[in-house]
């Protein structure tokens, strides 16, 4: 799920979506909740899969990429995002930025890592349970 729906991201934040995406800008402004649902749309059969993971993110990361992206729809012209997956244990998000150069856009890379969304994180069960 999460490699098919980075693939979709990264078409509209890649060369091919990017003007669409810049029009959305907004949708990322401070204060806005993290969403990605121009993109990602209702009628994806991976809408509620990407919703339900989108919500177990820690708050720190959802503010880091709705901050990330604002910022990217933002510059002029928009600079381009790369989103990239990896299973992990726990949520992590891994940030670069390559600068433009008189030759060439440079871009931001987003690697994200966390456990495969149907695997419940090991102390989740223990959660809240106090110990006897």
């Amino acid at each position: 799920m999460l490699q098919s729906i980075l693939g979709e991201l990264n078409y509209a934040f890649g060369r091919q979506g990017i003007k669409q995406t810049v029009e959305h800008r907004e949708s990322f402004a401070p204060g806005k909740p993290l969403d990605f649902s121009m993109i990602v749309g209702r009628d994806s059969k991976l809408h509620d899969s990407w919703v339900e993971y989108l919500e177990r993110l820690p708050p720190s990361i959802k503010e880091t990429l709705r901050s990330v992206v604002y910022q990217s729809l933002s510059t002029k012209p928009p600079t381009l995002i790369t989103f990239a997956w990896m299973p992990g244990y726990d949520y992590e998000l891994h940030l670069s930025q390559a600068p433009d150069t008189k030759t060439t856009r440079g871009g931001i890379t987003i690697l994200m890592r966390s456990r495969y969304p149907s695997d419940s994180h090991p102390l989740s069960r223990t959660a809240g349970k106090s110990k006897k």
